[in-house]
């Protein structure tokens, strides 16, 4: 009998209904999608616990427990989550480093270090939408004891905005005139033009406040050269509910309790281990088998692998919750020959085959998307040709899933057509160029079986492949001498997740304007790590940039996802919401698919 897949959905931020208030067309209509579409036979899904709803306040006690254990097989590398490059680096901040206000579970805003959410009603954001004033409050400190104030959300802006500083989080400032102190507890961000996107800045994930006084000395290259600042990056002081013991980059993290974190009765631990490296099916044994974690992220595992360490363990349950995170193929369009040397990568150095549109296109088509998603991530990952597979730009399968089934023959015939000819090997050559690339990801078991079903794909249309595996820590890593990692890029393709962070995504997929290529100058931590260029691509996300229309807002950003899909410089393979493991007795968690998974740390307990 054929089974229905769960499909977890994302809704809209309900406040920002609110934001467009003022405006002439309301936005879309808040309604539930249908049900998806039946798919093949999965994996029998495992059994789960949804996230907890967010918990009632409880005076339990600020460190009445003793020790939280928690488990990232990818290892944190640094602790500045604006020059961070993965998910594990934000994440290992998030226990030091706050936002202004956070996005739950429900996709509203919580405050977290001001009074209340500015919005059109209370006067928080101006009727023509060109700025928003941010009330703070006057109880947070540092965890050194200092106040925070004003002044430190101003010198946040600024640190980034320097372009020698090469935040990797710069997208969620773009379109700021400017950030001023009103006092010493108001802050107003002022647009270059009217903007929908009132809340991109300073809130969730890629808006965390550094302190003034620590970084002071480290706007510009300095970020990165200067001993102070790295030292710095690997120690900052924060508001949040922990302040740092130690941290052995690529290792682990300790931390224990800011004394000075404004809510009395949080955080419950006195402690926290945060534990890097390993390999997902290790985090869920140690969570579901062994009991020796209390938490263990992103449990990235072959479905009946994963299924069968739930029912059998008995020390931990499942967290499945929502996300917009892709798995996906990221093509190189730029040569990274080793003889280039400093030249390696750089713009002026086009890729000697990936910029052919043929080429691409033979690529996405030879993939069997459905079975990488069946076989290997089975109820935890969904076939998908579009980084936006979730409600409400996708309401069923078709809709994600639509025009990117596997074609070997079609795939052969844009080859053939395009004048690349099978050698004596059966490799495909042109102009004396071989169909041959490298092809890298992290360690991973099922990346490295997706890895073999795809180079087995790719053999079939004559494109030699070669596998590079990199070590998690290594290949989400942001040193800028590590030439592994993925903003370096020195691969021809690469494969990872990633996905929107805020309801809204234009910050995310106007990363990949022209302006925003990782190159040498910044560092490699421009967001376009592709180095894909694109007039069209620009202009509309100028333009989605401009608008304040939901209805034309919609239609652009479905634009740009129509680029994305004709023009291939990124591959989608599955969407992925996210699994997480907790142990039997650990409480409180309700982990938000737009936040780090530790945003709500503060309330967790035993």
């Amino acid at each position: 009998m054929k089974q229905k897949r769960r499909l977890i959905w994302l809704p809209l931020l309900v406040i920002l209904a609110i934001i467009v208030a003022a405006c002439s067309s309301p936005p879309p209509a808040q309604v539930e999608p249908e049900p998806v579409a039946e798919a093949p036979d999965p994996p029998a899904e495992p059994s789960a616990e949804e996230p907890t709803a967010a918990p009632e306040p409880v005076a339990r006690g600020r460190g009445a427990g003793d020790l939280l254990r928690i488990l990232y097989w990818q290892a944190p590398t640094i602790l500045n989550a604006h020059l961070g490059v993965g998910t594990k680096d934000f994440d290992a901040s998030r226990l030091i480093l706050e936002p202004l206000a956070s996005v739950d579970a429900n996709g509203e805003l919580v405050p977290l270090l001001v009074e209340e959410i500015p919005t059109l009603e209370n006067g928080g954001i101006a009727e023509d939408l060109t700025s928003i004033t941010w009330k703070l409050r006057q109880d947070v400190k540092w965890s050194d004891g200092t106040d925070f104030t004003a002044a430190d959300v101003v010198f946040t802006y600024e640190y980034c905005a320097d372009i020698e500083t090469a935040c990797t989080t710069s997208a969620y400032i773009q379109g700021i005139d400017t950030v001023e102190a009103l006092d010493d507890y108001t802050v107003k961000i002022t647009w270059v033009a009217p903007t929908f996107e009132q809340y991109k800045s300073f809130t969730s994930t890629n808006g965390r406040i550094i302190q003034k006084a620590q970084f002071a000395n480290c706007i510009g290259a300095a970020a990165s050269t200067e001993a102070e600042c790295q030292a710095a990056n690997l120690a900052p002081i924060g508001t949040g509910p922990y302040k740092l013991v130690d941290f052995r980059v690529g290792d682990v993290v300790i931390y224990e309790i800011n004394e000075y974190f404004r809510e009395p009765d949080k955080p419950f631990f006195q402690r926290v281990e945060l534990k890097g490296g390993g390999d997902a099916p290790s985090a869920a044994r140690a969570v579901f088998q062994t009991g020796d974690v209390d938490w263990a992220w992103n449990l990235q595992v072959e479905a009946s692998i994963l299924q069968q360490m739930v029912n059998q363990g008995g020390q931990g349950v499942l967290v499945t919750y929502n996300t917009a995170n892709v798995e996906r193929l990221v093509l190189n369009f730029t040569n990274t020959d080793p003889a280039l040397g400093d030249e390696r990568g750089q713009l002026s150095q086009p890729h000697p085959f990936l910029t052919d549109l043929n080429v691409r296109r033979a690529l996405a088509l030879a993939i069997d998307r459905q079975m990488i998603s069946e076989q290997l991530y089975g109820p935890t990952g969904f076939p998908t040709c579009t980084l936006l597979w979730y409600y409400p730009f996708a309401t069923s399968i078709e809709d994600f899933f639509d025009d990117c089934a596997q074609d070997i023959d079609e795939a052969n015939r844009l080859l053939d057509e395009a004048g690349w000819e099978r050698g004596a090997d059966g490799v495909r050559v042109k102009d004396g160029v071989r169909l041959s690339l490298l092809f890298q990801t992290s360690v991973n078991t099922l990346r490295q079986k997706t890895q073999e079903l795809i180079k087995a794909d790719w053999e079939a249309i004559g494109v030699e492949t070669e596998l590079k595996s990199v070590d998690a820590s290594v290949f989400f890593g942001s040193d800028v001498g590590n030439p592994d990692n993925i903003s370096k890029f020195f691969a021809d393709v690469q494969m990872y997740t990633t996905g929107a962070p805020e309801p809204d995504p234009e910050s995310h997929i106007c990363q990949w304007v022209s302006t925003r290529a990782a190159q040498r100058e910044n560092y490699w931590r421009g967001q376009n790590n592709m180095r894909w260029q694109n007039a069209e691509y620009d202009a509309l996300c100028e333009q989605l940039n401009a608008s304040i229309n939901p209805e034309e807002r919609f239609d652009l950003i479905m634009q740009l996802d129509a680029v994305l899909r004709r023009e291939l410089p990124q591959i989608p393979l599955v969407g992925r919401p996210r699994a997480s493991g907790a142990s039997n007795d650990l409480k409180g968690y309700a982990p938000s698919g737009w936040e780090s998974e530790l945003w709500d740390v503060m309330n967790w307990y035993k």
